[in-house]
């Protein structure tokens, strides 16, 4: 396994429990929008606890960038990285993931599952190839929602936000179940993206494929 440290450039919360990192991009890294790396923190009782997190950046960026949500109710990780800022270093290892953009369709995230989505939808913007790709994101209450305005601002009418615990007037107040999928998707032979916890995924999966979706067509983290 590589490994390369970098320096801390800036770190911000983006939801009241999702923090944001830039880093500096060393030459030559690369990666395709919806990858993710290993990170640790380059402290010496953390260095070999490391977690996976999602670039967030687009490819063409002076930097990399992370969304990360801070678990304060144990002392792990991202409790850590909670109270590390600008000038604290990560150690940044192998780039993977099989969450890419394989053409137009339906993304649903849960939670912190939207990080790859936001790198995706960042560098089609971009290119100005956003077209008629539709998101559904699914959050206990809005305050959980990470980036909901510059998600809005690209993807306008196609963005669907859904609360379960949470009714707010305009948007969706429930589960993405199965009934939802007939009710807010009317064509199943599209690409569909899906990123979340391991539960949701394998639901939401399930519920598509018994609504005729191709498993070839279903992009999911394996």
């Amino acid at each position: 396994m590589t490994s390369t440290v970098v320096k801390i450039l800036d770190a911000f919360f983006v939801t009241h429990d999702v923090k944001c990192f830039r880093v500096e991009k060393p030459k030559g890294f690369n990666f395709v929008p919806g990858q993710a790396t290993d990170v640790s923190i380059n402290l010496e009782s953390w260095k070999d606890k490391i977690r996976p997190f999602t670039f967030t950046n687009t490819p063409e960026d002076n930097y990399l960038e992370f969304m990360i949500k801070i678990y304060r109710d144990h002392d792990g990780v991202t409790n850590k990285l909670g109270s590390i800022n600008a000038g604290g270093e990560l150690i940044l290892h192998d780039v993977f993931g099989a969450i890419r953009y394989k053409g137009e369709g339906v993304f649903i995230a849960a939670g912190s599952g939207v990080t790859p989505f936001i790198s995706i939808f960042r560098d089609l913007h971009k290119k100005k190839k956003l077209e008629d790709n539709l998101l559904i994101y699914t959050n206990k209450t809005s305050e959980d929602v990470i980036m909901g305005k510059e998600l809005g601002d690209m993807l306008k009418d196609n963005f669907t936000n859904v609360y379960t615990r949470e009714n707010v007037i305009g948007f969706v107040g429930r589960r993405i179940d199965r009934n939802f999928l007939i009710e807010n998707i009317a064509d199943f032979s599209q690409n569909f993206y899906l990123c979340g916890p391991v539960d949701f995924v394998k639901s939401v999966s399930r519920n598509l494929i018994d609504l005729g979706v191709n498993s070839d067509t279903l992009v999911i983290e394996q």
